[in-house]
């Protein structure tokens, strides 16, 4: 399978290498070049999220109204 580089250095990577490596559009991809001299395209580590928060983020499972979850820093009962 071949592909050709662009003016601005681009590939497009054909559909059944996508496919093979689960890449849809967004995907981040990493190149490492063996000691033999071969280059791999890897799917990058999964960051679905630039942002630092990303693993703080879900569901809350309190169930408190908004009026308790805010008196409790206030120390009211």
């Amino acid at each position: 399978m071949s592909t050709t580089l662009t003016r601005k250095g681009q590939v497009t990577i054909p559909k059944p290498i996508r496919d093979l490596l689960g890449l849809e559009p967004g995907s981040a991809v990493d190149f490492k070049v063996t000691d033999e001299g071969q280059v791999l395209l890897i799917p990058a580590e999964t960051k679905k999220s630039a942002s630092r928060f990303a693993a703080l983020r879900g569901a809350a499972t309190v169930k408190m109204s908004t009026d308790e979850i805010m008196a409790l820093p206030r120390g009211e009962d």
